[in-house]
């Protein structure tokens, strides 16, 4: 078998970064602005502490029952 397939994709990209070394720092940069964070344990400790828990359903909520259905309800149940 021939294991030698390259696409064209990676062919670019090895293409790419061989002519403009500075691409690899550049991309790093960039990623630091936004994933490479350092993390307030305790903040996300008191967030995770806060939160309320979501209803099963919450893009429809199903009205209150009123008095007479409760009581209709009972007497079936029994």
């Amino acid at each position: 078998m021939d294991y030698s397939y390259e696409s064209e994709h990676t062919k670019f990209m090895r293409e790419l970064l061989a002519s403009r070394p500075d691409l690899i720092k550049k991309q790093e940069e960039a990623r630091a602005i936004w994933w490479d964070k350092k993390v307030d344990r305790e903040a996300l400790k008191r967030f995770k502490e806060a939160r309320t828990p979501q209803k099963s359903y919450v893009y429809f909520s199903w009205p209150e029952p009123t008095k007479e259905q409760t009581k209709q309800e009972k007497k079936t149940e029994e």
